[in-house]
């Protein structure tokens, strides 16, 4: 089959995704009038540099995006052809690519929120405080500042809905929990109220009582880390380096996805949902996590495959 008709039947199937290509076909199809051009029956790095050194000049972002896309193409390929080899992700430089997420294990969450819960401090509140704190990020996926913002009214316990009002781009929405992470916020409140003699407006709070701090969470976050083997001491950086609060979130969304591939939902109908919840503007920076994270991308290419050949039979 050629090149051509691979990307016809390529295109075909991330659209069935829910992907939008509009400018990824412009870009791929460009790339295929040059292996055609130059007699390439198969796509390699080298073929890429080539192609990338024939076009007008542009920005290191742009020629990274344009690898980005040949990169996946030659991927999808390659699962067809060993013949094909994708361009690895560095082959051009580029300032702004995004870090790749550190996914953790059930057993590595399991082990932030021990350790966690056995912070030291006066009267017990920061054990409690960031132990909760960090388990409402991997069951919902919070944003380190959208969970930090919540105050006690923002949970409604009868119907089991939590109200994130301060989301990213001052947009809010309501999130409905599982209702043992309903149980877990409530007994939460119960314990705290009773520490401190009162019930605070904000939820979650320090030994004071005041709400807390970005520095105190991530300050903590780097302390549980070190304790259980995430994160190394480091004489001259406070925190040290490692995977961090942030990767809760990343981690929540990749599972979340994870588990449509293995059980058979169609990610298309899902990922408007994950969009909707995660609350980013866009589905594309959703659709990013497929790209992101190499067991993902596995599993959408197995079936983007499957999907191609059942629709051949």
């Amino acid at each position: 089959m050629s090149l051509a008709s691979q990307l016809d039947r390529y295109l075909a199937v991330r659209r069935s995704l829910g992907y939008d290509l509009r400018t990824s076909e412009r870009v791929l199809r460009r790339f295929i009038r040059f292996a055609d051009d130059t007699g390439a029956k198969h796509v390699d790095p080298d073929l890429f540099l080539r192609w990338d050194a024939s076009q007008p000049i542009a920005g290191s972002s742009t020629r990274s995006a344009r690898l980005g896309m040949v990169r996946l193409f030659a991927l999808w390929l390659s699962s067809v052809d060993p013949a094909h080899a994708a361009p690895p992700r560095g082959l051009l430089p580029d300032r702004t690519t995004r870090k790749r997420p550190y996914i953790y294990s059930e057993a590595e969450i399991g082990g932030i929120i021990a350790a966690a819960s056995e912070l030291p401090s006066t009267y017990g509140m920061r054990g409690l405080t960031c132990s909760t704190f960090f388990g409402l990020i991997a069951v919902t996926g919070l944003r380190i500042s959208e969970a930090l913002a919540l105050d006690t009214d923002d949970l409604d316990a009868a119907t089991g809905v939590l109200r994130v009002r301060h989301g990213k781009l001052g947009k809010e929405r309501l999130l409905p929990l599982n209702p043992t992470v309903v149980d877990r916020l409530t007994a939460y409140t119960t314990e705290r109220d009773r520490l401190l003699g009162r019930a605070p407006g904000q939820l979650f709070v320090r030994c004071n009582g005041d709400r807390l701090s970005e520095w105190s969470a991530r300050a903590s976050f780097a302390r549980v880390s070190r304790t259980i083997g995430l994160r190394e001491y480091s004489r001259f950086k406070l925190h040290g380096k490692g995977p961090r609060i942030h990767d809760i979130r990343h981690t929540f969304a990749v599972r979340t996805m994870i588990d449509w591939y293995r059980t058979g939902k169609d990610p298309a109908r899902e990922m408007i949902k994950l969009t909707t919840w995660l609350g980013h503007a866009n589905p594309d920076h959703t659709f990013w996590y497929i790209e992101a994270v190499p067991e993902l991308l596995e599993l959408a290419m197995a079936r983007a495959t499957r999907l191609s050949g059942e629709g051949e039979q």
